[in-house]
């Protein structure tokens, strides 16, 4: 049985199989959530990533999680809104995919993701979340892992969004 949950949480702090991190293109480090993630994990993180030759926009890599309570990092590279006419949707949905795929590769049950490309890449809330519960949902429908994913709320009006699109979703 696969679940869906909307969780207001530090990602780093969540005892799940793996994390997604929405990483740069490098996957060295940076603001928001990529920050965090590499805070948390320690040096470790980022000597491993220095091995992967950075990431396009949305691709998918696998680290290990090292002192996080996550077993593994999926580093994805969100797309930057530049106003919807440059591909951006097609780049989000390949992150979630991708992301996915890894997961189910490397048969992981639980799986937690950040708001991709909804901090200081702009993407617009609510259509992020629209793309987020669209592309888990489709995904679980026809793959056995993960088992369960957990869509990760940075703050109470992301929650918000979140939990409107999976419940416009089920409608």
């Amino acid at each position: 049985m696969h679940n869906i949950h909307i969780v207001q949480d530090d990602i780093t702090t969540l005892e799940v199989d793996a994390i997604v991190n929405a990483a740069n293109n490098s996957l060295l480090g940076g603001a928001g959530v990529d920050g965090a993630i590499h805070s948390a994990a320690g040096p470790e993180l980022l000597e491993e990533c220095t091995q992967l030759n950075g990431c396009a926009t949305g691709e998918a890599k696998l680290t290990r999680g090292y002192k996080l309570p996550a077993t593994y990092v999926i580093h994805t590279v969100g797309p930057v809104w530049h106003g919807g006419d440059q591909g951006e949707s097609r780049l989000l949905v390949q992150c979630y995919q991708n992301s996915l795929q890894l997961a189910y590769d490397h048969q992981l049950s639980s799986l937690a993701f950040p708001a991709i490309s909804c901090g200081a890449y702009a993407y617009p809330v609510q259509q992020a979340a629209k793309i987020a519960v669209q592309e888990v949902s489709s995904f679980l429908k026809s793959h056995k892992f993960p088992e369960t994913i957990y869509l990760v709320a940075f703050n109470q009006p992301m929650f918000d969004i979140l939990n409107a699109a999976l419940e416009d979703k089920q409608c």
